[in-house]
């Protein structure tokens, strides 16, 4: 069910499989408030379409031929008014998902996703948030993250901007609550979560919860996990 008077999600599917695109761009079509405006064939031509039809959402695959996902996500991601990048995956712990999550990824989809999951997903983060609640998500930022050279000893915390207050509610965030679950941990309410977020992405300048989660790993904040 949807809001008839709901904004129009206008998306963009990048895949060099053109059964994919297709698919894809067909389940899309079925929903009165998702507008497929542009498909892309490898990532060069995914970056031009976003330029030229100006999207809300992109679904991305990551191996494409010209220019991989990756890149077309940090060229994407890097222009003014970007839209939003979901990466299309495969549950084989991808090593190629944290890299497009630190090159600007909202989030990420498998590419088996049931057609309501789909649906969620694209207008979850048309609406800004971050599609990383998933165990399965945690896991695998952890996982990445725990490869990633940890900042040396004495280098300034990109984290002192923040209070402790908002420190936990990076934490939280980091690991996969939602703002409901993080305001229930908290005993506050929800918009007072939403307001912390806010001010954690605008202090340490961060695109959204996706890069928050990222730098939460990063800078040693929540320790990954290396089990299933």
């Amino acid at each position: 069910m949807t809001d008839e008077n709901a904004a129009i999600v206008r998306v963009a599917v990048a895949d060099d499989q053109e059964v994919a695109r297709a698919g894809f761009g067909a389940l899309l079509g079925t929903q009165p408030d998702l507008d497929v405006v542009a498909t892309a064939a490898d990532g060069a031509a995914a970056v031009r379409a976003c330029r030229e039809h100006r999207p809300d959402v992109v679904l991305m695959d990551v191996r494409m031929p010209v220019m991989d996902g990756i890149e077309a996500t940090r060229r994407i991601t890097a222009e003014p008014g970007a839209p939003r990048v979901l990466i299309l995956t495969t549950f084989d712990l991808d090593e190629h998902v944290y890299d497009a999550l630190v090159a600007g990824a909202s989030g990420f989809l498998l590419k088996d996703v049931t057609a309501e999951r789909l649906f969620d997903a694209v207008r979850v983060v048309a609406g800004g948030e971050a599609l990383l609640a998933p165990a399965v998500t945690r896991r695998l930022i952890g996982e990445f993250a725990r490869l990633r050279p940890r900042p040396p000893s004495g280098a300034p915390d990109v984290l002192d901007a923040l209070t402790p207050r908002e420190t936990d509610v990076l934490r939280l965030v980091a690991e996969g609550l939602a703002n409901a679950e993080i305001a229930a941990r908290l005993v506050v309410g929800e918009e007072t979560v939403k307001t912390h977020v806010s001010r954690i992405l605008r202090k340490l300048g961060l695109r959204d919860r996706a890069q928050a989660v990222v730098t939460a790993y990063e800078s040693g904040l929540v320790l990954p996990r290396t089990g299933r």
